[in-house]
């Protein structure tokens, strides 16, 4: 099969730096789907994995935690989807990445993709949606339906913040708070529901204050969260929760002691990583969000089309995430 993949980490702009290749077909395990990968997105996580993590020698290793695509075959023990069926799911870390013809995937971290969306559009959202769902819902335990409180989302024009800001307005009762720096992504976030859109480059504190919100009950940090902390804890209402996805620098912890507030990380690849008992949630997170896209609720959060699934157009996706400046996610589709 043909894939896209790399031998040592080198800088995105190296014609090195990805390759396409051709790889073994892999084979599906007693719970895995095998799946003909017709659309795939980048995300941060993938840009991270290619600058710093070196395959085995002589190896090749395979990016991407995105996908969309079909389901070609089965393993013995699959109970929830047969061949034929178009799914959506964003995979696992400890396993070789979706950018490839065919893959392999756990069933109980698949959903069934959207019928109103064609698969470029349904790639750009399950690693998202799933961050963004489990950091509102399950780690910060904001709480579906009416509710009073606020949630301020720093990084709101990215991939998690372009999805948890829709979900956060349309299935909650918190005022959302978007943080965005320049006039099209701050477009973005309105665009996308967040009640009011805040500069992250000025003191978020005063800028908080400016549109009457001069507190918040919920904060979701994702990017640059050690620039912002003392920020972060500044607006942080008392008792209120710190939800974290990024990789920050040292951050004392003891700061947010005065005010009883609590630190909650997020990382999708947790339950996969670890086979939890809960693992399953994922498919079901997939499964809702895919019905909220069908019925209008949520839209996709496709930022810019980069053409075939080959090395070179991911090395320009890759170029663009690493420079900060990319709105929305970033999708590939066709070998």
């Amino acid at each position: 099969m043909r894939a896209v993949g790399y031998r040592q980490p080198l800088p995105a702009s190296d014609p090195q730096a990805l390759l396409d290749v051709e790889l073994p077909d892999p084979v599906p395990g007693e719970r895995d789907l095998l799946v003909e990968v017709r659309a795939i997105s980048v995300n941060p996580v993938d840009v991270k994995v290619r600058a710093s993590a070196s395959p085995p020698p002589g190896e090749v290793k395979v990016l991407g935690w995105d996908a969309a695509g079909v389901v070609r075959a089965v393993g013995a023990g699959v109970k929830l989807f047969k061949p034929g069926e178009r799914v959506w799911y964003a995979g696992t870390i400890t396993r070789p990445g979706t950018d490839s013809e065919l893959h392999v995937v756990d069933e109980r971290i698949v959903g069934h993709m959207p019928a109103s969306l064609g698969f470029a559009d349904a790639a750009a959202l399950p690693l998202t949606a799933v961050t963004a769902w489990e950091l509102l819902f399950d780690r910060l335990q904001v709480p579906e339906g009416k509710g009073t409180g606020a949630l301020l989302v720093v990084g709101a024009a990215g991939g998690v913040g372009s999805i948890l800001v829709q979900l956060a307005r349309r299935l909650t009762g918190l005022t959302v708070v978007g943080t965005a720096s320049r006039p099209e992504t701050q477009d973005w976030v309105r665009e996308l529901g967040a009640h009011h859109v805040i500069d992250h480059h000025q003191p978020l504190a005063k800028e908080l204050k400016r549109i009457g919100v001069p507190q918040v009950e919920f904060i979701a940090s994702l990017n640059q969260t050690d620039r912002h902390y003392a920020q972060l804890v500044e607006a942080l209402a008392p008792q209120g929760r710190l939800g974290v996805i990024d990789d920050p620098g040292p951050i004392d912890v003891r700061e947010l002691k005065r005010k009883s507030a609590s630190l909650h990380w997020e990382l999708m690849f947790t339950r996969s990583m670890f086979g939890t008992p809960d693992m399953q949630a994922q498919h079901d997170m997939l499964e809702r969000v895919s019905k909220l896209v069908d019925a209008g609720t949520l839209r996709t959060t496709v930022g810019e089309h980069f053409g075939r699934i080959d090395a070179a157009n991911l090395r320009r996706a890759h170029q663009l995430l690493e420079s900060h400046k990319s709105k929305g996610k970033l999708v590939l589709d066709g070998f």
